[in-house]
């Protein structure tokens, strides 16, 4: 069970004591709304941060002192939760009742993190240049290597077009362009800002007791003078009106994304029912789509949906032949009405409520999935809790399923065309 303290205004601690392993998490995050000049920078920031304090002043002494705290990590933490973006760092650390001699490893592990976040390497007015322009250089290659994956590229480009009004469509890293125009001095006074007026999340998994962990968490937030900003309510999408646009490229497999809307998110009573028809339709190997699309009709290389539920966006992705495209977006199109006809076997329903099912069981599984799974439920802003979550899945019938079918509707599309087929 999670236990919620506001430590500050604007600054919430989630805690969740488990004391079922061996190893702890704590992560900060600075929860910001998805804007375009300053997803760059904050996708930066973690990795910039992450290269040396005062007292550790590179990554050799850093790792030193890591090891001396029995292996414990620290690494960069960059989500897109619906409108938000969130930028920060996860610790993962040893319990100290399994430490030796009455060794202390979360008191220095919030102490390490609060040098991280409040001690960097400084040079001039500006973090070091160094540092940032090699941690530019990191994330430009992760930029490109997204859109050297043609499945994600089209994705991507699809949310593009479905958003240009709605911060989705904004990239979780934001573009290269703005990396490259990031500096030393810039990324600085942005993370100054950012640290007094953000929303700041903690979240902690381990078998201390809140007695123990606010007194550190608030000593480290001492430093921070802070000016909270009320953070804006999560959002359903946006409508522009739908496009449905195409591009080519020297590929050998051409992508078909499609994009749909609906009103149902995951702040509405019938979300169980939107994430059990969307792995009906098309999430996962037993969906109407692998079943019939891919394996009866061989009409792709691969395909399947997925349902962004803070939003409320199904979308479709397949990997085909460019000669095929008409006939693949009818059978989409298809499988889907079939659905809204309520064309549900009770098999294809079971091995949906199975499958959702058997990814909430894992939720608890270890410290980073807890810490993955809760965090992002809060920011969502996820109406129920776990448990009512799995009694909603398990209370499902065909016939909501249907319903919530019947609100899905095509809204926009994109075509990644291979010139070399």
């Amino acid at each position: 069970m999670i236990q919620n303290f506001e430590l500050l205004p604007g600054v919430t601690l989630r805690f969740f004591a488990d004391s079922r392993f061996k190893q702890g998490c704590l992560s900060f995050q600075l929860v910001r709304p998805m804007a375009a000049d300053e997803a760059a920078m904050n996708a930066l920031l973690p990795a910039v941060l992450l290269r040396g304090t005062k007292q550790y002043p590179d990554l050799r002494a850093i790792t030193l002192h890591l090891d001396d705290l029995y292996g414990a990590s620290v690494s960069a933490l960059v989500r897109r939760i619906g409108d938000y973006q969130t930028t920060g760092l996860y610790c993962g650390f040893m319990e100290d009742r399994y430490a030796m001699g009455g060794d202390e490893i979360l008191a220095p592990m919030v102490e390490f993190l609060r040098q991280l976040l409040l001690e960097p390497v400084m040079e001039g007015d500006g973090f070091s240049t160094e540092f940032v322009e090699s941690e530019k250089k990191n994330l430009i290659s992760t930029i490109e290597s997204e859109l050297n994956d043609k499945r994600v590229y089209a994705s991507a480009q699809l949310l593009k077009t479905m958003c240009p009004q709605d911060a989705f469509g904004i990239p979780r890293l934001g573009d290269k362009e703005s990396v490259e125009r990031v500096d030393a001095e810039t990324l600085y006074r942005h993370y100054q800002k950012i640290l007094r007026d953000s929303r700041i999340e903690l979240f902690y998994v381990g078998s201390a007791q809140p007695e123990g962990i606010i007194p550190l968490l608030k000593n480290m937030l001492a430093g921070i003078d802070r000016c909270y900003v009320n953070l804006p309510e999560q959002t359903a999408f946006h409508d522009a009106g739908g496009q449905h646009t195409r591009e080519t490229m020297e590929i050998t497999q051409s992508k078909l994304c499609m994009g749909f809307v609906t009103p149902i998110t995951n702040r509405t009573r019938d979300f169980a029912a939107m994430q059990l028809l969307n792995t009906v339709f098309g999430a996962g190997m037993t969906s109407k789509l692998f079943m019939n699309v891919r394996e009866k009709m061989s009409l792709c290389y691969s395909i399947g949906s997925g349902y962004y539920g803070t939003k409320g966006i199904i979308t479709v992705s397949a990997g085909i032949d460019a000669g095929q495209e008409e006939t693949v977006r009818s059978e989409i199109l298809r499988q889907l009405q079939l659905c809204q006809n309520g064309e549900i076997s009770a098999e294809e329903l079971t091995a949906a409520r199975e499958a959702v099912l058997s990814g909430l069981r894992t939720v608890h599984d270890s410290p980073g999935s807890i810490e993955g799974y809760h965090s992002t439920a809060a920011l969502s802003g996820l109406c129920l809790d776990l448990d009512e979550y799995r009694e909603a899945v398990g209370n499902v019938q065909i016939a909501d399923v249907v319903a919530a079918a019947k609100t899905v509707k095509l809204h926009s599309s994109f075509f990644l065309q291979g010139v070399g087929e």
